[in-house]
């Protein structure tokens, strides 16, 4: 039997044929964008500050080292 609706992504979720665009990873970013909005709403402003004199400070090279290394591996 080949019914396309029992075959799951290596994630685990859902139909594997995704076509135009991962609609599992979609919902999953939203869901948990929204949940640490919920969370951490109030805190986000400070947590920008803190990472902005992070990047200012002295791990700012180790910081932006990996920020290097992390865009270096994503798709375009």
């Amino acid at each position: 039997m080949n019914d396309q609706k029992s075959k799951t992504n290596p994630a685990g979720h859902g139909n594997g044929l995704q076509g135009e665009g991962n609609y599992d990873a979609a919902r999953d970013y939203r869901r948990d964008t929204e949940e640490f909005i919920a969370k951490k709403g109030k805190d986000i402003p400070q947590m920008a500050k803190d990472a902005e004199k992070a990047l200012e400070g002295p791990e700012g090279v180790e910081l932006k080292k990996a920020e290097y290394i992390a865009k270096s591996k994503a798709r375009h």
